[in-house]
């Protein structure tokens, strides 16, 4: 259960539009960021949603599963927004440099001009009685 879990808030996207509001296109990047990193993904669920008008396209939420955990992410094309979410476990080793692979992917392709960013160490053993 030990893992690293990264978090990051993206603003002033720069990028292409596709990435904010194109779903597929974003799935497929979603998967190549992953296997790059040398993570496997077990399966991806992206879903576009509609515009509040024709000139306003909506955003995208998607998640790839990995065998290692997950990668999530949301955008907001009206506010130029995504935030990003990639966990890791490191049960069968570490892939804690995998996961900031990932990250530093996905947020190149959306160039924010500021970035809030976070990790946190999950499951780390504590010393103590074994649970009953």
């Amino acid at each position: 259960m030990n893992g690293l879990h990264l978090s990051a808030e993206l603003h002033a996207c720069a990028g292409p539009a596709r990435w904010m509001t194109d779903a597929r296109h974003l799935r497929e990047a979603a998967v190549q960021a992953v296997a790059e990193a040398g993570l496997q993904a077990v399966g991806a669920v992206f879903h576009q949603f509609p515009g509040r008008t024709p000139d306003e396209p909506g955003g995208v939420t998607g998640v790839v599963l990995l065998a290692e955990s997950h990668l999530a992410l949301h955008t907001w094309p009206e506010l130029a927004t995504v935030t990003l979410d990639v966990y890791v476990c490191n049960r069968s080793g570490d892939h804690s440099d995998r996961a900031r692979q990932v990250m530093a992917a996905m947020q190149a392709l959306f160039q924010p001009g500021r970035t809030e960013q976070r990790e946190v160490i999950r499951g780390a053993v504590v010393p103590g009685p074994a649970p009953r």
